[in-house]
């Protein structure tokens, strides 16, 4: 195993203390118990908050600052934080106004988070809404019900954006529900990636090929095949996607074109212009675009793509001003 790390048991502690560093303007690090939130949190307001294993940057920390997270709970790389860690920057973050809480639908994440919910004994109000947006496979190793993906982070931009122009905590949670019941996401791995801590990655793949759906984590996706140019695994993802709710002809997306850490943007950018060749055959609108590395799974070589149907009110919210480390515009 290479990797700049120094011991593997403190792996998250040092990158958060350097995340930190990096961005003291807009974030404040706590260690014990360990969350990230906006270094002037707004209690008048929703507080949207998310959370999850480390090792996916630059979620979800990386979205946490205006028109986006109040607060993220980071645990350790691909192990689900604490319900004590969910408390806590409930209790950081949030206010009369309530909380929101934005969960990847995996078996850890929704346990705690709601052991969490408990501990809060209803200082405050809290709704909870799981993302379950991968279409690839129906159960998996770590989850009841479909994974949580890409969506989370077109749900955590458009939830925050509602959150800071003062929606209440019924209309940003029925936004949720809404981007929830719209949107899905599939992935392909064309390696493996290392936990730091394990030393190996979670499984092998031949030199030509590849894992189609793979989860975040590294888990099994719905086969293993032999690689293929680029333009037959993206029309593979593409169908699997837009078949799924089933969108129609007329529809307007938000598409996330979505690297999973170690795959360069020459490669990723190929991969857009073919979903956007299929999309004006299917005459769908992709009226905003994400290209780029957004919720990643370590070094994996791969890529993942999600699509959000979506109405004028989602398109203004996207627009709506965002002031992130990792997502930023018009502010």
């Amino acid at each position: 195993m290479k990797k700049l790390i120094n011991d593997p048991s403190n792996v998250v502690t040092e990158s958060l203390a350097g995340f930190q560093a990096a961005h003291a303007d807009l974030v404040t690090v706590s260690y014990d118990p360990m969350y990230v939130c906006r270094k002037e949190p707004n209690h008048a307001k929703v507080a949207v908050i998310s959370g999850g294993g480390s090792g996916h940057e630059p979620m979800h920390s990386g979205y946490i600052g205006y028109g986006m997270l109040d607060a993220a709970c980071p645990g350790n790389v691909f192990t689900s934080p604490t319900p004590d860690q969910v408390e806590a920057a409930a209790r950081a973050v949030g206010g009369p106004p309530g909380v929101l809480l934005l969960v990847k639908n995996y078996t850890g994440d929704v346990m705690n988070f709601e052991m969490a919910v408990d501990m809060l004994g209803g200082e405050f109000p809290v709704e909870t809404v799981v993302i379950d947006d991968d279409v690839a496979v129906q159960d998996s190793l770590y989850t009841a019900g479909r994974r949580g993906v890409g969506l989370t982070v077109l749900m955590e931009k458009l939830c925050g954006a509602a959150a800071e122009r003062g929606d209440d905590l019924a209309a940003v949670k029925a936004l949720a529900e809404q981007v929830r019941a719209n949107g899905r996401s599939m992935g392909l791995a064309l390696t493996s990636c290392t936990v730091p801590a394990a030393g190996t990655p979670p499984f092998d793949l031949g030199p030509n090929d590849i894992e189609m759906g793979v989860g975040i984590h590294g888990e099994p996706g719905r086969e293993r095949q032999t690689i293929r140019p680029a333009d037959e695994l993206v029309e593979t993802m593409f169908k699997a996607v837009t078949e799924d709710i089933p969108f129609k002809s007329g529809d307007d997306f938000i598409v996330m074109v979505n690297g999973m850490g170690g795959t360069p943007l020459i490669e990723l950018y190929l991969c857009y212009n073919r979903v956007a060749e299929l999309c004006r055959a299917k005459n769908f609108t992709i009226s905003r675009c994400l290209v780029g590395n957004y919720i990643t799974a370590l070094e994996m070589q791969g890529m993942s793509l999600t699509m959000l149907r979506a109405t004028p009110e989602m398109l203004k919210l996207w627009d709506a001003p965002v002031h992130t480390p990792g997502l930023r515009w018009g502010k």
